[in-house]
C-alpha cells in the first residue's frame, strides 16, 4: 500500500485527494498549518495529520518520512520558490519516488507576475532533483464562481477581467481526481507539464451569461478594477495578489489561460464537470436565502 504526503491538504484541491485517496487505499499524509475542525474531518476519514507548514523544513520532512510520492501545492503568497525548495530537498532526503506540483496555465520563465514566475522556478526546481514529477499548469479553477459568490447573490457578476478573455474552468474536484490518476500511474505523465482546462471554454461574458441562465436571474459581466475587485473581497492591502492579478488581466488578453484539452479526462476516465454540473452542486452558495417570517 503506497503512502501519499497531500500538502495544503484543507485547501480546495487538497481535501478532495485526501478523501479519493483514501477511498482507493492509500495512506495519506495530510500536512496542515492548523489542527481545527477541517484537520479533523480528514483525521477521521483515516488520514496523519501532520501539523506545521511547508516552509519549516523539519514539518516538510516529517511528512515526507514514509511517504513514496507527494502533492505539492502553495497559494498565491510570498515563499513559494523556498518552499519548492524544502519539498524537493526533504523528498530527496526520504527517497520518494513521484512528485505532483501544482503550477499555473502561464507558467514561464518571462512570466510578469511574481508568482507565475516562481511557479516556472519551482518546476525547475523538481525537476533538478531527479524525482518524476509532474507539474499541473491549470487554467481557471471553477471556484472562482464561489469566490464572487456573494455578489452573485445579489445579482452581480463582477470581476477584473476583460469580458471577452476566454477561459475553461476546471472543477478543483475534478483536478483531486486527477492527481489521484497520476499517483495510480505515475510512469505515463512523469517529467511532463501539463496544461489542464474544464470541458468548455467561455468568455467571461458567456460564462455570466450562463450561471445566470442556471440560477434563473439577470447577471450581465461588469468589469472593474483590480483595486475595486480586491475591496469586494476584502483584499484591498494584499499588494502581492493585487500584481498577481493586474498580470493576469494582460496575460488572459494575450489568450495564455484560453484553450480546452482531453488530458484531465483521459486520466480520470470520466467528463469531467461542467459548469452546469458545479452551479448544481453548490447551489446553495448563490441563493439568498431570507429568514422565514412568524405568522
Amino acid at each position: 500500500m503506497a503512502t501519499a504526503l497531500v500538502t495544503a491538504a484543507v485547501g480546495d484541491t487538497g481535501r478532495p485527494t485526501v478523501k479519493l485517496l483514501l477511498e482507493k487505499g492509500f495512506k495519506v499524509k495530510a500536512l496542515v498549518r492548523k489542527d481545527d475542525e477541517r484537520a479533523q474531518v480528514l483525521r477521521d476519514q483515516g488520514a496523519e495529520i501532520i501539523l506545521g507548514d511547508i516552509l519549516d523544513l523539519r514539518a516538510v520532512r516529517t511528512g515526507m518520512e514514509g511517504a513514496d510520492m507527494a502533492y505539492f501545492c502553495y497559494p498565491v503568497a510570498g515563499g513559494l520558490v523556498e518552499a519548492a525548495v524544502n519539498f524537493a530537498q526533504a523528498a530527496k532526503e526520504n527517497d520518494i519516488k513521484f512528485i505532483v506540483n501544482m503550477s499555473q496555465k502561464q507558467s514561464r520563465p518571462f512570466a510578469r507576475s511574481k508568482a507565475t514566475q516562481n511557479h516556472w522556478l519551482s518546476e525547475q526546481i523538481f525537476t533538478w532533483t531527479g524525482i518524476p514529477s509532474v507539474h499541473l499548469r491549470v487554467s481557471f479553477f471553477a471556484e472562482w464562481l464561489l469566490y464572487i459568490a456573494p455578489q452573485i447573490k445579489y445579482g452581480r457578476y463582477v470581476l477584473p477581467y476583460d469580458g471577452e478573455s476566454r477561459i475553461a474552468p476546471i472543477a478543483a474536484a475534478d483536478i483531486a481526481r486527477i492527481i489521484v490518476g497520476l499517483f495510480q500511474n505515475p510512469e505515463r505523465y512523469a517529467d511532463q507539464a501539463l496544461q489542464l482546462h474544464g470541458p468548455k471554454e467561455y468568455s467571461h461574458e458567456e460564462l455570466a451569461a450562463e450561471v445566470g441562465r442556471l440560477l434563473g436571474k439577470d447577471l450581465p459581466y461588469e468589469q472593474v478594477t483590480v483595486s475595486v475587485f480586491l475591496e469586494l473581497l476584502g483584499l484591498q492591502d494584499a499588494q502581492g495578489i493585487r500584481r498577481h492579478f493586474e498580470a493576469i488581466t494582460l496575460d488572459q488578453r494575450e489568450g495564455l489561460l484560453a484553450g480546452t484539452d482531453t488530458t484531465g479526462r483521459e486520466i480520470i476516465g470520466q467528463p469531467l464537470m461542467t459548469v452546469e454540473d458545479f452551479i448544481n452542486a453548490n447551489k446553495s452558495k448563490f441563493v439568498l436565502e431570507y429568514p422565514l417570517k412568524r405568522a
